[in-house]
């Protein structure tokens, strides 16, 4: 059974209340369990863990290698600073997928950057929680291809 990890970094864990404006009102256990539901009906595994520390992030990248099939990474602020979880993704084996709720291209001119995009597989934003839907259908599209 393939196996999809989630990667949350800061923050992330006030979706529904931290400027909804911006992020929606749409918390990140909901998020989770759309994911959870969606995966368990293509009959994949999927794991979460969202953290405010960038180490803990980058302990879970390196420990993913040779574990899980795909990574949905969604930074959120360290996607524009932290070359520690550049290196990290460089250093695995296991393709990630950026995911960003909101369009960073467009919102303050220092989110324009990801220091993260030239190491993974695609990067999607600006569609809300679709983001994440979007992440793991391409990812199960993917998983078909290659299973032919």
């Amino acid at each position: 059974m393939a196996k999809i990890l989630v990667l949350n970094g800061p923050n992330l864990n006030l979706l529904g209340t931290r400027e909804p404006e911006i992020y929606g009102k749409t918390t990140l256990k909901d998020i989770e369990e759309l994911l959870k539901a969606r995966a368990e009906k293509a009959g994949v595994a999927i794991d979460f863990f969202q953290s405010n520390h960038e180490g803990e992030l980058v302990d879970k990248i390196q420990e993913a290698d040779h574990y899980y099939d795909y990574i949905l990474l969604n930074a959120a602020a360290f996607t524009h600073y932290s070359i520690a979880l550049r290196d990290a993704i460089s250093a695995i084996s296991v393709p990630v997928i950026e995911i960003h709720l909101s369009n960073i291209h467009k919102r303050e001119e220092f989110r324009h950057t990801s220091v993260l995009a030239p190491v993974v597989l695609g990067q999607i934003c600006g569609l809300g929680v679709e983001s994440y839907l979007a992440a793991l259908e391409a990812v199960l599209a993917k998983l078909v291809i290659s299973a032919k």
